[in-house]
């Protein structure tokens, strides 16, 4: 049944009612024409009435929500923002230079015996290995010295035989002396008894020329007296002789023992010399081990299996240190620096120990705190630019030779800073900020944009500094001058 039909019903069922009462009713007034199109009416209005609450009752809530804003008035609601104050805070001054990475202490690896050939180097011994100090970097064929080795051990050996020899010569000399010396105390012991018959023949001869004179005694007994003072002159004499021949073979003897004494000095020499010359040999044998002389990185690796110490090949003639081929370098304790440029007029600025922050353009890993070391005394005269050398602390992040960035600090001043993130670039390469003020009401702000603080702050220029400036943080991308914002939070204490 649809709605006009129902209309109908409900209409005339009052009609219909409101007779059958008029008829039951034996004393009721007769019913008045006019008066059935006035009830006809008001119940259709009725129907009608109820018709359309239906037909609204069936509409989406979205119509209805349209419909009714339809009368409502238009309000734009307030931005919800966060604050924070803008600080008073020392502030560094840097300026930014370039520069190439660089070894500080770059220690040549030298080989210290010449004229041997390399036979090993160990597999984990490459440009850009840590090694410690004495670590093995290659081993040289010792085959020459160990030749030279054994033969020399052969020399001192027939050196210390010599001198043997000789010893036992002096010793068999200096017998001969002492004998020769006991023989002239034996002579001389001779010579004096001589001496003292002679001196007894001469007396007992005076004694008988006497009795001869006096005819006591023969011519011929005197003449026997005589002889034999004879005979013991020449005696003596042959005594003296000897004597004299003993102690010109004690002088020979002394002296063969003073010619095998200096004989055995030389051939002790010798063996010294000889034994010298094998410890010498062995020193270079213990010396055909190349080590690392000190911790480090090794940056150059110039030795190859096969290669000649002191003989290097046509590409490396430059590395000869001293006419010593260089065999590798290494980088004393992985200590590096920035060797920066800067331009004679900002070299007034740059003072030793100053801090330097140490970045790259290909590695953002790259954040380091370095200290300017040493400013070279030279000016480059065609660049106007004198080197900086910057200490890096160990990292392994930079090699000798990369380009870096330094941003080499000249003072610290007191100056103003926000949130970075309140700050909003412009187009026109500008920078701005939104400063709330009274009623909540933001109001542009043109500032410069000075040195970044710790990463999360920024140093502005521009602004007057105030106990209650506060500038808008979290939703300052969304603001434009004038508009009204409903704060959340002050953004410091977040």
């Amino acid at each position: 049944m649809d709605n006009e039909s129902f209309s109908e019903v409900e209409a005339e069922e009052p009609v219909i009612a409101e007779e059958d009462i008029f008829v039951s009713k034996p004393d009721a007034r007769q019913p008045r024409p006019w008066l059935m199109p006035l009830f006809a009416g008001t119940g259709l209005g009725i129907a009608i009435a109820l018709g359309s609450m239906g037909i609204l009752s069936y509409l989406p809530a979205r119509q209805q929500t349209a419909v009714a804003n339809k009368t409502a008035p238009k309000v734009n609601p307030a931005m919800t923002v966060t604050i924070a104050s803008v600080e008073k805070t020392r502030v560094t001054r840097t300026f930014n230079t370039t520069g190439t990475i660089a070894a500080r202490d770059l220690i040549p690896v030298l080989p210290q015996a010449n004229g041997l050939q390399i036979k090993i180097i160990p597999e984990d011994i490459k440009e850009g290995t840590f090694v410690k100090k004495g670590q093995v970097l290659a081993i040289l064929d010792d085959s020459i010295l160990q030749a030279q080795i054994n033969q020399a051990k052969a020399d001192v050996e027939s050196k210390q035989a010599d001198v043997a020899a000789k010893l036992a010569d002096r010793a068999s000399k200096l017998a001969i002396t002492a004998s020769n010396q006991a023989i002239v105390q034996q002579n001389q012991a001779d010579l004096a008894q001589t001496q003292a018959r002679l001196e007894e023949a001469q007396k007992n001869f005076q004694r008988y020329r006497k009795l001869a004179k006096a005819g006591a005694i023969s011519q011929q007994e005197l003449d026997t007296r005589f002889y034999t003072v004879k005979t013991a002159r020449e005696v003596v004499r042959l005594a003296q002789e000897n004597v004299r021949s003993a102690k010109a073979n004690v002088g020979s003897g002394q002296a063969n023992s003073n010619s095998a004494e200096a004989s055995i000095n030389k051939a002790k020499a010798d063996v010294r010399s000889s034994v010298a010359r094998l410890q010498q040999l062995q020193a270079q044998l213990s010396q055909t081990v190349v080590r690392a002389p000190v911790s480090g990185i090794v940056a150059e690796k110039l030795a190859r299996v096969g290669d000649v110490t002191g003989v290097p090949p046509q590409t490396q003639v430059g590395t000869i240190i001293g006419g010593t081929q260089k065999l590798f370098s290494i980088i004393r304790d992985r200590r590096l620096e920035l060797q920066a440029k800067v331009p004679e007029i900002q070299l007034p600025q740059v003072e030793v120990g100053a801090s330097v922050q140490i970045t790259s353009d290909i590695d953002n890993r790259v954040q380091l705190q370095g200290r300017v070391k040493e400013i070279q005394p030279l000016v480059n005269d065609k660049r106007r630019e004198a080197t900086v050398k910057i200490d890096l602390p160990p990292t392994d992040l930079l090699k000798p030779g990369m380009f870096a960035r330094a941003a080499i600090t000249v003072n610290t001043t007191l100056g103003m800073t926000v949130p970075q993130k309140a700050v909003q670039p412009q187009p026109d390469g500008s920078a701005i900020l939104f400063v709330l003020s009274g009623e909540n009401i933001v109001r542009t702000q043109t500032v410069e944009v000075g040195e970044p603080i710790d990463g999360d702050r920024v140093e502005i220029k521009g602004l007057q500094l105030s106990d209650a400036l506060r500038v808008v943080v979290d939703g300052a991308g969304y603001l434009k001058d004038g508009d009204k914002v409903r704060v959340i939070s002050q953004k410091d204490e977040v």
